[in-house]
């Protein structure tokens, strides 16, 4: 059973939950603060986090569940559990199962809003997995579930949904979302071959940099607006700008001539940049 356990964490890239956690986090601080101007409890740091894993977990479970055959007919994802045969489809059922369960439990514990959202944080987390099927727009429906992580957050926290935390959706979806289409320029060719669809497969390679880009300026100027439309000062600020910086150097590692240093800038640096946000959001309120 350990086994198999350790073979779906690393099937889901358990470790990259890091993108999401850091705005769940960010999310639930900023809600607190502007809301009821204080802290987030113990328990509430804790039950958002376990809905967090239990989302992100049973979100990235089903997306392997559903691409099984595709995966095995592409060569860079065809040594996956799933088409390898590592595991059982049963195997990761149960376990999605299990990643709900948390869900949903997680989510009871903080408040009624956030039980009453959960149909839709669950839409989003099972329809992203078809979407490449019929829309280039798969990565902007990826931007909006992983920006369900400050909603959630800000919700768990306070119980309330405001307008700022729709800014702070935008521009995490939006990040997100930048980042997703520099990740499947890998697979432009593949997918127009067999009929996916994505921005890459559909645009090219070079103008779907362009559009990353532009997605990541409008997440800088959100993320901005929320020093002007917020108490957050200058500290927040600063982290704003690295975390622009950080942007600006990931799409500076990769060009249509050349995606060999696309893993850097996807892991690496996102995972840096979600990280920065939470630390510097933190001190603005300490400092």
């Amino acid at each position: 059973m350990i086994r198999k356990l350790k073979i779906i964490l690393e099937m889901i890239k358990f470790e990259h939950t890091v993108f999401a956690l850091p705005f769940a986090f960010l999310g639930a601080i900023l809600g607190s603060q502007i809301v009821e101007g204080t802290w987030p409890t113990l328990m509430e740091w804790v039950w958002i986090t376990l809905a967090m894993v239990g989302a992100r977990s049973a979100a990235m479970s089903l997306n392997r569940v559903i691409d099984a055959q595709i995966d095995k007919k592409n060569p860079r994802t065809a040594t996956r559990a799933i088409p390898a045969g590592l595991i059982s489809k049963l195997e990761i059922l149960v376990f999605i199962l299990a990643s709900f369960v948390v869900l949903f439990f997680a989510a009871y514990q903080l408040n009624l809003l956030a039980v009453y959202l959960l149909p839709v944080a669950v839409f989003f987390l099972v329809i992203y997995s078809y979407t490449k099927r019929f829309t280039w727009a798969c990565h902007l429906i990826l931007g909006m579930t992983i920006g369900l992580a400050p909603l959630g957050g800000w919700v768990g926290a306070t119980g309330t949904l405001t307008w700022e935390a729709v800014v702070l959706f935008i521009g995490v979806a939006l990040w997100t979302a930048g980042f997703d289409v520099i990740y499947a320029t890998q697979d432009a060719d593949y997918d127009r071959d067999v009929g996916l669809y994505s921005i890459p497969s559909r645009f090219g390679i070079a103008r779907s940099l362009l559009l990353a880009k532009l997605f990541h300026v409008i997440s800088f100027i959100a993320l901005v607006s929320m020093f002007v439309i917020t108490p957050l000062g200058w500290v927040y600020l600063i982290g704003v700008v690295i975390a622009g910086a950080i942007m600006v150097y990931e799409h500076s590692l990769v060009s249509a001539d050349d995606l060999s240093k696309v893993g850097v800038a996807f892991f690496t640096m996102n995972g840096i940049l979600s990280v920065v946000m939470f630390i510097f959001t933190i001190g603005d309120f300490l400092l």
